[in-house]
This record gives structure tokens, C-alpha cells and sequence, in this order.
């Protein structure tokens, strides 16, 4: 067995991806910040969102992943159990977590913009179950 020779260091990234770097459902503009490609991170994905005014992405859950966010303005909503007939709502200041495999929708009800910091551990994995 051979040790690495590479050195860890501190990365700054200054701004985002493109949306076309990252798996997406319809509703939630996803835009990778931290990853395996900008900063070599090998166990956490994170980004920023943007979810659309009145729109309610497809049923999907996120595999193996544990997806938390922080909502920075706006209002998100997430259902989830028996026929998506639960939700819980989050607004600016809130966190949300959503557990690994759980299927649910996620979406903004209002006619304004939200944003969210988003994070998956151990990376953006996204498993659309359709419409």
C-alpha cells in the first residue's frame, strides 16, 4: 500500500456552477458549490437553490444521501409520507432535513422566489420516481 503524497489544503470557491454540473428536479434550480470536481470533496455535496414561485418539483428521494438546508429567503415546502399527504414548511432562518431514501416533493407554494444552502452527504444524488 502506497501513501498519498498530496498535501490537503483549504479551498475557496468564489460563486457557483452551473446547473447542468448537478443531477436536477423540475422546480429547484440546484448550483453546486462544494464537490468532488471544484474542491475535491469526497463525502459532502454542497450548493445553493433556487426553488421557482409556484412550482412543485416530481416525486424523488435522494438514495443513500442526508440532504439538510438552510433557508435564506422565500418558503419551501416538503411532503412526504403515505401519498405525500404530510409536509412540513420552512421559511427564512429555518433548517430542514430530509432523511436518506424518503420519498418527497419539494417545492415553493408562494409567488416568490426561495433560496436555500443545501447540503448531501456523501454527495448530490438524486433519484426521480416520476410523475
Amino acid at each position: 500500500m502506497t501513501a498519498s503524497t498530496e498535501t490537503p489544503k483549504v479551498v475557496a470557491l468564489h460563486g457557483t456552477k452551473p446547473m447542468s454540473t448537478t443531477p436536477q428536479t423540475r422546480g429547484m434550480e440546484r448550483r453546486p458549490g462544494i464537490d468532488r470536481d471544484s474542491a475535491g470533496a469526497k463525502r459532502i455535496w454542497m450548493g445553493h437553490v433556487t426553488c421557482l414561485p409556484n412550482e412543485l418539483g416530481p416525486p424523488h428521494h435522494h438514495g443513500e444521501a442526508e440532504t439538510a438546508a438552510y433557508v435564506l429567503s422565500g418558503h419551501i415546502r416538503v411532503y412526504f409520507g403515505d401519498d405525500f399527504k404530510e409536509y412540513v414548511d420552512a421559511g427564512p432562518g429555518d433548517y430542514l432535513f430530509v432523511p436518506p431514501h424518503l420519498p418527497h416533493i419539494e417545492g415553493n407554494v408562494t409567488d416568490e422566489p426561495a433560496e436555500a444552502v443545501l447540503t448531501r452527504s456523501p454527495d448530490n444524488i438524486v433519484v426521480n420516481l416520476g410523475e
